[in-house]
């Protein structure tokens, strides 16, 4: 009976030290030939320049986003199983598009807008004088 005990113990063992070989050879995968194997290449052949940057900012954003949470999740206990199976495949596919992108973007010769200005009031304007709502109802009350 202990032998039998002893035996399920080393084959669970053995298995969890599999897993956590099968996902760290899954984390080293990265940017790979693979990574973009879901990603369809054709995808950003119709988009103009003004379409691309959109596009760069939103998938530039969402690997940054995903990359943040892999690295919180990496700081707990068991994390990095979390983080590779809840985050890892949407981190390798935005990198992969964002590749895509950048490919296209450099193709099409795009050059990145200029930052908005921001929203300021003019120096040689005077501030905007705000009327009372209530003078009206005043003058009628002192008439009364």
């Amino acid at each position: 009976m202990i032998r039998l005990i002893s035996s399920c113990r080393t084959v669970a063992v053995l298995a969890l030290v599999l897993c956590g070989v099968t996902l760290s050879a899954c984390a080293n995968m990265g940017d790979g030939p693979l990574s973009g194997a879901f990603v369809d290449p054709s995808i950003y052949d119709y988009y103009d320049c003004k379409q691309l940057e959109a596009q760069r900012k939103t998938l530039t954003d969402r690997a940054a986003q995903l990359q943040a949470l892999i690295d919180k999740a990496n700081t707990g206990f068991g994390g990095a199983v979390v983080g590779e199976v809840a985050y890892r495949n949407d981190y390798i596919t935005a990198r992969a598009k964002l590749k895509l992108l950048e490919e296209n973007w450099r193709r099409n010769k795009c050059v990145a807008s200029p930052p908005a200005p921001t929203a300021t009031s003019a120096p040689d304007q005077p501030p905007a004088k705000h009327k009372r709502a209530h003078s009206a109802a005043r003058s009628t009350d002192a008439v009364h």
